[in-house]
């Protein structure tokens, strides 16, 4: 049972990320209820309450209620969390349109913009639901779920254009673990969250080539500025790029074993085909369609994002991913920006 004046809340996915925040959440003393997408996943978690397949010995509680009904689930829920990949977030908003009252609060907890429409995840989200909640909220940070379920010390940030609304999310996940931040620029937290994973990609593609920390380092700096010359374009704060949405998502992502986008690069890197190696994964790399929106994005807003364009030619147009980076090594010689 939840505990006095606790909230309830539905998690809409049951990946690696959905478990550990529907843990979190019903160790914080709310009611929980869980969503899974695929029949696996419910059969396996009603079954031993942990996906041994991707989060091994992460445990949910008993009151957590597991489920394969996403209308059930988000039914009088007052807080509804999407833990779906990006490209799984406006289909999944449609399941639970018509049991959305006005009384829930939506919050984002994935990473990417939208093949096709290129929109930030709450837009997707705003569009599908409309006056159907009381407020939209991005979920973001450098938080992969493998740490953060063994409670290792992590920071995140809650972003939403009405300060009470983001308080409230703090408040339900803050832990002696997780660290909660609140933000106005929902903008600048979502270009942040989804372009870094195009650059992690890059910066994986430099490892599988067999560079070294001078390559990294210069595409995680030169990787920002482009993140946040898109971002301002689109109207989010520059400071923003400085936070956790923002270079410190895109340091992790970059660098850490855990980093699917990164692991996609690498391979492209070892001369992998990116159909083989999508193949192979049992996990979603939000980059690879990121990536062609924002170079969508990009050409529509006149934005110069070199290390995006030359990802999307690898990835979509058969550039050998050595003569990608030879090209932006020759580039005309510019002043620092």
């Amino acid at each position: 049972m939840a505990g006095k004046g606790s909230k309830k809340v539905a998690v809409l996915g049951a990946g690696s990320w959905g478990v550990t925040l529907a843990r979190l959440l019903a160790e914080n003393g709310n009611y929980v209820r869980l969503w899974c997408y695929l029949r696996e996943e419910y059969e396996m978690l009603c079954e031993t309450r942990e996906r041994r397949d991707i989060l091994p010995g992460v445990v949910l509680p008993a009151e957590v209620e597991i489920s394969a009904d996403a209308a059930a689930v988000a039914s009088g829920a007052e807080v509804v969390f999407f833990v779906v990949p990006s490209f799984g977030v406006r289909s999944t908003a449609k399941l639970i349109r018509d049991v959305c009252d006005g009384s829930q609060l939506a919050v984002s907890a994935a990473k990417g913009l939208e093949e096709g429409t290129t929109s930030r995840m709450t837009e997707v989200l705003e569009e599908e639901l409309a006056e159907g909640v009381r407020g939209y909220v991005s979920f973001s940070g450098p938080s992969h779920a493998e740490e953060v379920s063994r409670r290792v010390p992590t920071t995140i940030v809650a972003a939403c254009r009405e300060e009470g609304c983001a308080r409230e999310i703090q408040e339900l996940t803050i832990t002696p673990y997780l660290r909660v931040y609140t933000n106005d620029d929902v903008a600048g937290v979502e270009y942040g969250a989804a372009l870094k994973n195009v650059i992690a990609i890059a910066a994986g593609t430099a490892d599988g080539l067999g560079y070294g920390d001078n390559t990294k380092a210069a595409l995680l700096t030169r990787g920002l500025v482009e993140i946040a010359r898109l971002g301002v374009a689109r109207g989010a704060k520059p400071l923003t790029f400085a936070g956790l949405s923002g270079l410190g998502d895109l340091v992790v992502t970059c660098t850490s074993r855990h980093s699917r986008n990164r692991y996609v690069g690498e391979e492209l890197g070892r001369g992998r085909s990116l159909d083989d190696i999508l193949a192979s994964m049992k996990m979603v790399a939000e980059g690879v369609r990121t990536t062609r929106a924002a170079h969508e994005l990009a050409q529509k807003e006149g934005v110069d994002m070199p290390i995006t364009a030359e990802m999307y030619a690898v990835m979509f147009e058969g550039k050998d991913p050595g003569a990608a980076v030879f090209d932006l090594m020759t580039r005309e010689p510019r002043s620092e920006e």
